[in-house]
């Protein structure tokens, strides 16, 4: 089964797209050939990856100014993207961590990370369902969680409750929404190799969480790849309410 050409032609929104895995995300996208809206909080950062989208062969690209913590500006962003074509996927990837003890979290920073991780995944999920089921359309929300939702870690408390609240958002979306032929699963990357945490996991520290992970290696953006075509296709047409983990066996690795 060929499951990047299943995603030919579907118009895809990702959420946190200005860099990281949101990035990733949308170029896998748009070298099979989808429609891809990408979305952040500061739409010009966009317009390079909307050009590099297009090159990569996508059927189309645009950009929007998207605050997913802002309900307007998610409503705002959903109708935008859905001017070009009706949506059919929507990866909900934005979110920030807290990197502080819990006891030096205050308020703001509690703030900021529910509202972009909890309450972000739900506007626009609840905004993109409302649309498909007002047109009787199907379509298919893929939450990106994180290992951190089934383990924790220290100085991500906050992170790691809202990445647990995601998971237990997607199986609730997903028991209301299966009547009207709406998925809802998520993705839970273990540690990845990008350019942001290299230094550290070239340091002493690093390299010793390394060794904990089963595999003994850093996943690689690419080892997400299918796992997502999976979940944002219709290759996965009787799964919903699921969470597939890919962290090399992390959450089953011993204490």
């Amino acid at each position: 089964m060929d499951l990047g050409a299943m995603l030919k032609g579907r118009h895809v929104l990702v959420t946190g797209a200005s860099s990281g895995l949101g990035r990733h995300f949308a170029q896998l996208c748009a070298r099979h050939g989808a429609l891809v809206t990408v979305g952040a909080r500061r739409r010009d950062r966009l317009e390079a990856l909307v050009e590099k989208l297009l090159e990569l062969g996508a059927e189309g690209a645009q950009a929007v100014e998207l605050d997913v913590s802002d309900v307007a500006s998610v409503q705002r962003a959903v109708a935008g993207a859905s001017m070009a074509s009706p949506l059919d996927v929507v990866v909900n990837n934005a979110g920030i961590a807290d990197n502080r003890p819990a006891l030096d979290i205050d308020e703001a920073l509690y703030d900021a990370v529910v509202d972009t991780n909890v309450k972000g995944v739900w506007a626009v999920s609840t905004e993109a369902a409302r649309a498909w089921r007002a047109a009787g359309r199907p379509g298919a929300v893929v939450n990106i969680a994180s290992v951190l939702a089934h383990r924790v870690a220290g100085a991500v408390s906050i992170y790691a409750a809202t990445k647990a609240a995601v998971v237990q958002m997607t199986a609730a979306h997903a028991l209301e929404w299966a009547r009207y032929g709406i998925r809802v699963n998520a993705l839970a990357p273990g540690y990845i190799s990008t350019e942001i945490n290299e230094e550290f996991f070239q340091s002493e520290p690093g390299l010793a969480l390394i060794k904990r992970i089963p595999m003994r290696r850093l996943g690689q953006l690419e080892d997400l790849d299918a796992p997502f075509l999976l979940l944002a296709t219709d290759a996965s047409r009787w799964m919903t309410g699921t969470c597939v983990t890919v962290d090399g066996g992390h959450t089953v690795s011993g204490l």
